[in-house]
């Protein structure tokens, strides 16, 4: 049985379309499966701080949604996590690393998100979530995840200290034109895995995503990752920053876009037995 959860507070939210965009999801993913979502925090409006004054504040969300992953586990049921931003993966990436240590984290993203707070340039919390759950520096919310188990999927905008931070922490990348089902297969091997995407991660123009970058995935490549992960392999989903557009006709596409591409997981849990 899939359960989802959607993140509603802000946890560094620097677009005040995050937050509906994943609430937009969770509506559209409700109507095509029939699956009733769980809101958690509450929203508030977006602002471009520091890293050091957006993580206290997400306390009480990310807590709360870590609470939920774990209940939903316990359940036997698999997690499906809309989240308004990267940075919300704080608070589930260690609950994933509790249940099993060995889970490879299939990170689909534009960017690394492997910085430490003192090599940041932007100083935004969602570009240092891998290491904050490698436990490389301590966000307050656990860590747990093997470096040598993610699996970077589409990444093509590293910074120059993130990069080398990366191949000595022996973390993997495969670029967006490496992507292919044999290769995703490949890194994933016999382990069970955990799913996140981040949108920026498509070429730009078919999403409406903040920090694009050229040269990314189209949809039948997102499509066929999801087709070819095993169900028995799957640990969850995780989906993030969708940045809703104010035009209700450009949300109405993209709703239609992301069901089209993820719909082979949905199809997996509730028929393959």
């Amino acid at each position: 049985m899939i359960n989802i959860i959607v993140s509603q507070g802000r946890i560094a939210d620097r677009a005040n379309g995050m937050i509906k965009g994943a609430a937009m999801t969770a509506k559209a993913f409700a109507i095509q499966y029939g699956i009733k979502p769980v809101y958690l925090g509450t929203p508030s409006p977006a602002r471009h701080d520091d890293w050091s004054e957006s993580l206290p504040e997400a306390k009480e969300t990310l807590t709360l949604l870590k609470s939920e992953l774990q209940n939903i586990i316990e359940k036997g049921h698999i997690p499906v996590v809309l989240n308004n931003t990267c940075s919300a993966s704080l608070a589930t990436l260690p609950v994933i690393a509790e249940e099993n240590e060995n889970v490879v984290v299939l990170w689909i993203d534009a960017h690394g998100d492997f910085n430490l707070p003192q090599t940041s340039t932007s100083g935004y919390l969602g570009g240092m979530v891998l290491a904050a759950a490698s436990g490389l520096w301590d966000s307050g919310h656990g860590a747990g995840i093997k470096p040598e188990n993610i699996v970077l999927v589409g990444a093509r905008d590293i910074d120059d200290q993130e990069a080398a931070l990366i191949r000595r922490s022996g973390v993997r990348i495969v670029s967006p034109s490496e992507v292919s089902e044999e290769r995703i297969l490949k890194e994933i091997g016999s382990a069970k895995v955990w799913v996140h995407i981040d949108w920026d991660v498509m070429e730009p123009g078919y999403l409406p995503a903040d920090y694009t970058v050229p040269g990314g995935l189209v949809p039948s490549q997102i499509r066929s990752i999801l087709s070819a992960i095993p169900r028995s392999s799957y640990t969850g989903l995780e989906i993030a920053e969708l940045n809703a557009s104010d035009d209700e006709k450009v949300n109405e596409k993209a709703l239609s876009l992301i069901i089209e591409m993820t719909d082979p997981f949905f199809i997996k849990q509730q028929t393959e037995y």
